[in-house]
């Protein structure tokens, strides 16, 4: 009875061995390829939370057994105090690389900038051990756990961190606890403009750095390489050619809170001439010479005189005009302003001459006619052409109407003569008190001379204006 039951285990035995060897021998791979697909799918959804070493072992960022804030201790201190607080000041170097200058306003008297502040300090709260001796680089996110330098721009009217596509700034911090922080600002601050000599003037502005909350017992700013701690691209500006940048330092004072550090970045910005050329000084000098035409038109032209002076005239103050719309409202003379009303005013003075010149015809002539007789050969027609004002000087022969006026009376002849002979003292006297008043008399009876001197005088005052004017501001 017994060996019955054993005999039937052995046949069980025998009969299900093949069906082992099947399985075997048909899916050799059946676990590994199982286990491939484990490691490509989330280990917590099919398998209930088992930890794949082999996926650890690929990410990187799991063979790190210490947190970046516990690497560097940051919940053991307070970083809202300084480094080495109640010691000595702190040192904060900085260096500083200006990317471009995006724009000078004269109306604003400010200027804008893009530039990369970067600052350089040592925090031992941050030193951690490193076998291979390599700094660790961050972004903003750990920026504000830690102490920073609240560097502000001095006079500044707008200024931000570029955001885009994320904060540009930078933290590095080395295992020693050396730091270095960059940040990418663009600032626009004031620029205290002197317009005295514009548009031929040269602009010196600044842009300075300091400390809010410290003053100089607790941070010290300093320049980190000396002058070569400011750095510039190849900028080229439409309007001003920068000469010259440099760094400078210096203190600043404040009653309440002592004194301070402050950097300073100077650059010094020559205005470019050849725009306002174009643009104020030849139209200007065109207008005053095209004044000047009105010198060789007939004084008795008076349509195309006048309209000529009223025009430069006009054109001379749309021209002012302008230039004083785009400039800010200054409480003194600019050099351009100068030229500008000295060019107006030989504008206006040639209308002025014309005036003169024209009265002085008017009354020459009036007294031409009104004298008592007319000689023989004035006849009708010359009489009508005196009246209307249309003959010149070389048409009438005024030499008989001048005798026939000076003898209708033979006492009144003989008693000038007399005069003039008994008397040659009494003339030289006469002539001697009152040279003004017989010049002018002269220039009334001969107007035609003015426009003959002024085509003379007026260029040759201008030309001693210019050269005057741009040994002076050039």
């Amino acid at each position: 009875m017994k060996v019955a039951p054993l005999a039937f285990r052995l046949v069980c035995l025998a009969w299900m061995w093949p069906v082992t060897q099947l399985n075997s021998s048909h899916f050799p791979n059946n676990r590994r390829r199982h286990k491939e697909l484990y490691v490509g799918e989330s280990p917590k959804q099919k398998h209930g939370g088992r930890v794949d070493l082999k996926m650890k072992k690929l990410d990187s960022t799991k063979s790190l057994l210490i947190k970046s804030e516990q690497l560097l201790r940051i919940e053991d201190h307070d970083f809202a105090m300084r480094p080495g607080f109640g010691g000595s000041a702190i040192p904060v170097g900085i260096d500083v690389q200006v990317e471009s200058i995006d724009s000078i306003s004269e109306v604003n008297m400010d200027f804008t900038m893009t530039l990369y502040l970067r600052h350089y300090w040592q925090d031992d709260r941050l030193a951690f051990a490193s076998t291979n001796n390599k700094s660790r680089t961050f972004d903003s996110r750990l920026v504000k756990k830690i102490w920073v330098p609240d560097v502000f721009f001095v006079h500044s009217k707008r200024s931000f961190i570029h955001d885009t596509t994320t904060e540009n700034i930078m933290l590095r911090v080395s295992p020693d606890g050396n730091i270095l922080y960059s940040v990418r600002i663009t600032v626009t601050a004031l620029c205290s403009m002197d317009f005295s000599s514009f548009p031929l003037d040269t602009q010196n502005c600044s842009l300075e750095l300091e400390s809010y909350a410290y003053n100089e017992n607790d941070l010290m700013l300093y320049w980190k390489n000396g002058n070569d701690s400011l750095r510039t691209d190849e900028i080229v500006l439409s309007q001003f050619f920068i000469e010259d940048f440099q760094p400078s330092f210096g203190l600043a004072f404040y009653s309440s809170t002592g004194w301070y550090n402050r950097l300073y970045i100077n650059f010094i910005l020559r205005r470019h001439i050849f725009f306002f050329m174009l643009q104020t000084y030849f139209p200007t000098m065109l207008m005053v010479m095209l004044s000047w035409v009105s010198f060789w038109i007939d004084r008795r032209a008076v349509p195309a005189r006048v309209s000529l002076g009223i025009t430069t005239v006009l054109t001379m103050s749309t021209i002012i005009t302008g230039v004083s719309t785009s400039m800010p409202q200054v409480s003194y003379v600019k050099a351009v302003d100068i030229y500008l009303w000295a060019s107006f005013l030989f504008v206006f003075l040639t209308v002025i001459e014309y005036a003169a010149v024209n009265y002085f015809t008017t009354v020459e002539e009036m007294k031409k006619l009104s004298r008592a007789k007319l000689p023989g050969s004035y006849n009708a027609t010359t009489q009508a052409m005196a009246i209307d004002g249309c003959f010149h000087d070389n048409d009438i022969d005024l030499t008989s109407f001048q005798e026939a006026a000076s003898t209708p009376n033979t006492e009144r002849t003989t008693q000038s003569r007399n005069s003039t002979v008994s008397g040659p003292t009494e003339g030289t006297r006469l002539h001697r008190k009152h040279p003004l008043k017989q010049n002018l008399s002269f220039i009334m009876s001969n107007s035609y001379m003015i426009d003959s001197y002024s085509r003379v005088l007026f260029p040759l005052a201008y030309l001693l204006f210019n050269i005057i004017y741009w040994s002076l501001y050039a």
